[in-house]
């Protein structure tokens, strides 16, 4: 008697497998990137953190460095703090930062992230590529005039400076003061920094 043969399913099966070990990869390297930096983990201890052998994340990712700039990549890319959600983009960016970097507000981890491995030179020059690409090239697109992209960078550079403060440092000026009183100063700020210069 003929069995009837079974549908092989091993092909979508593995497709979905190797997609879902890619990705326990990129966000184990994700974590520990934030909590330790570039230089303070290594790729056995993400390997181990996936449940995956070294040799398995270089063959998805070829090296450490390609792994740490898909987890920049993929760590920069969402908007936090810039958002065209308002006719006033001042004023969305300093509600939104003053929000983020509440106390009780869950950590910002690409600021973390950015923090941590910035020392390292190629990892600093990975993370001021994905900068410009994501944070950089959001804001620069919302505004009119000439020099979009550098009024982009000084206004991002205060909100970095800002969440390093605040949050980093925990500068009691900015931890005590009223929320309310910090963003209509950084209002004001942001739309001085993103406003084209006159003249």
């Amino acid at each position: 008697m003929n069995q009837q043969r079974q549908p092989d399913s091993t092909g979508p099966k593995r497709q979905r497998n190797a997609a879902a070990t890619r990705k326990a990869i990129l966000d184990s390297a994700i974590r520990a990137f934030t909590e330790h930096g570039y230089d303070g983990i290594g790729v056995r201890e993400i390997a181990r953190d996936a449940g995956v052998t070294a040799m398995l994340v270089n063959r998805y990712f070829g090296s450490k460095e390609k792994l740490f700039a898909e987890a920049v990549d993929a760590s920069f890319a969402p908007a936090t703090v810039i958002r065209e959600d308002s006719a006033s983009l001042a004023a969305t960016i300093a509600r939104r930062l003053v929000e983020r970097t509440d106390p009780d507000a869950e950590a910002l981890d690409p600021f973390l992230l950015l923090l941590r491995s910035a020392p390292n030179p190629r990892a600093a020059e990975i993370m001021r590529a994905s900068t410009e690409r994501h944070a950089g090239h959001r804001l620069a697109e919302l505004l009119d005039g000439p020099d979009p992209e550098r009024r982009a960078a000084l206004a991002n550079s205060l909100i970095a400076g800002f969440w390093l403060m605040r949050t980093v440092l925990q500068s009691t000026a900015l931890t005590d003061t009223d929320p309310a009183d910090l963003t209509t100063r950084l209002e004001h700020a942001f739309d001085a920094l993103l406003s084209p210069a006159e003249g």
